[in-house]
């Protein structure tokens, strides 16, 4: 169960009481087809696949969703209600809505027609569409931002939810905040997707300008071999692959800065809510974000990083010169940050929300 705000959306209703069970597509046809995740009952539907390649992806996607349609009509006695998490399994959702009377909550994590790069768009016109006429007949609606009303054009349904992509608050299982030497080099972190569009060749070309700097780089995404090609000529940039989420805050939580610059010429970027934004804030640590893309507000409101306009490499390496030199400013910035998440983004008000949702279930 590599997605974080599912493994916390799971925790939450097992811990409330409800009976979950995991549907999930293994895209490395690697993991085991069932085993016992955080003691819930996880099945995957192995079918290999890339991410990002468009529609090189259109047979496995299709073999996907008879794979999982078959599966809920196999299991139909075993369940109430599903929760589709994404475009990629509600299709099948409401079809078994529609023959045995299931509830569907569907959480949108991005409004997916935004968030495809390799498709023609026509196929993307088609796409939203159908997501819209979905969103219309669900019987529950989460979103992970406020904002994501402006995106898919519609206002909030009476049975639907905001519920941040913040993580739970395991602060305390790192021990004391880390308070580096203002004389050690700056130490940056970018866990997540691994796509130009993330500024990310512009991080790399900054890091060799300052040896003396260093990045954690993990993830996977369309764009991993080219960025991996610049950033393996770099002896200041340490790759770790795919990495476990526990690992991911390990990094986030050893790093003095932490990046999230996303292009906002990119719809799904406009209205983003990264994970990586509410883990700076949980772990106390200071954000460069882009502006434009909706956490900078965020960011601004809460005064808990620098935003910088998306392409200025000029800006970018300005501020990161700025974090460098000033100590107290990052420890201002990330003290301000999780003051934001202990009275607004913290997990446990998520998780009243998304009871309260449940509870309106029936």
């Amino acid at each position: 169960m590599p997605d974080p705000r599912v493994e916390k959306t799971v925790k939450s209703l097992a811990e409330a009481g409800y009976n979950v069970a995991i549907l999930c597509w293994d895209r490395t046809g690697r993991l085991p087809v069932g085993e016992v995740v955080n003691g819930v009952p996880c099945t995957r539907l192995p079918i290999k696949a890339q991410y990002g390649s468009g529609m090189e992806n259109f047979l496995p996607l299709f073999r996907w969703q008879w794979m999982l349609f078959r599966w809920l009509i196999i299991h139909k006695n075993d369940y109430d209600l599903i929760h589709a998490c994404d475009f990629d399994t509600v299709l099948a959702g409401m079809i078994v809505k529609r023959l045995f009377g299931k509830k569907v909550i569907y959480d949108i994590f991005d409004f997916y027609a935004d968030h495809l790069r390799a498709t023609p768009n026509w196929t993307k016109n088609i796409i939203r569409a159908v997501d819209l006429w979905v969103i219309n007949h669900v019987d529950g609606l989460i979103v992970t931002d406020d904002a994501r009303w402006e995106q898919i054009s519609i206002e909030a349904p009476k049975n639907s939810a905001v519920i941040y992509n913040t993580p739970q608050d395991t602060s305390d299982l790192f021990g004391k905040q880390d308070q580096p030497s203002p004389s050690r080099g700056l130490q940056l972190v970018y866990v997540g997707l691994l796509q130009v569009e993330r500024g990310l060749l512009d991080i790399l070309s900054i890091l060799n300008e300052n040896p003396n700097w260093h990045l954690d780089l993990a993830g996977f995404g369309g764009d991993e071999e080219l960025i991996l090609e610049k950033a393996g000529k770099m002896e200041n940039v340490q790759w770790h692959g795919r990495i476990p989420y526990q690992r991911a805050l390990e990094l986030t939580h050893g790093a003095d800065v932490i990046l999230a610059l996303y292009d906002p010429a990119l719809p799904n970027h406009r209205y983003a809510s990264p994970n990586k934004l509410f883990e700076a804030m949980m772990l106390g640590k200071p954000i460069v974000v882009a502006a434009k893309t909706n956490i900078d507000s965020i960011v601004l409101d809460e005064n808990c990083g620098l935003v910088i306009e998306y392409g200025g490499i000029t800006e970018l390496r300005d501020s990161l010169l700025r974090l460098d030199a000033d100590l107290m400013l990052r420890r201002k910035l990330g003290a301000n940050g999780r003051r934001a998440y202990e009275t607004k983004y913290s997990w446990v008000e998520m998780k009243k929300r998304l009871l309260d949702l449940y509870g309106h279930m029936g």
